[in-house]
């Protein structure tokens, strides 16, 4: 599902929301304390998806949905914690700064940050960078998703 490009950027198909989860439940497996994902993506793309999965590879038994009202859900009982991050409403980056969110990115567990591009400005330089995007209007679950940032062994 996945290939190497020649600047360690992955590139992979996903055939529906399953293999999106699917992506992100192999990412979770592998996903170490202190890592932050930048999921990029329109409405519907797909980012969701990809935090269920990855949740589901931390061992989070909890249902998963994004954040969208307020900005951070926090969960526990996997093998690490999981921050969840979700920039649509934010207005301003200081908003981030009010919630503290250095404290969840520099700590023991994993953050994803849904709507990333939107806070860029304050995203690790060596976060995980997540782009999910749909190929054509004719079948609209085919996404091409691609990846920068990760190991190559935590795509297995």
């Amino acid at each position: 599902m996945c290939a190497e490009s020649k600047d360690a950027e992955y590139t992979c198909i996903s055939r529906g929301a399953g293999d999106t989860f699917d992506l992100g439940l192999r990412l979770g497996r592998r996903a170490a304390a202190g890592e932050v994902y930048a999921l990029y993506g329109d409405l519907g793309a797909g980012k969701t998806a990809f935090a269920q999965g990855f949740a589901k590879g931390l061992g989070i038994d909890e249902a998963v949905t994004s954040p969208t009202f307020v900005i951070c859900c926090a969960y526990e009982g996997g093998r690490l914690p999981l921050y969840h991050f979700d920039a649509y409403r934010i207005a301003d980056a200081s908003e981030m700064e009010e919630i503290g969110y250095e404290e969840f990115f520099y700590g023991d567990g994993v953050s994803l940050v849904e709507w990333a591009d939107l806070v860029e400005e304050l995203l690790p330089r060596d976060c995980i960078r997540v782009w999910i995007e749909r190929v054509s209007n004719d079948d609209f679950d085919v996404r091409r998703i691609r990846i920068s940032g990760v190991r190559a062994e935590c795509l297995q």
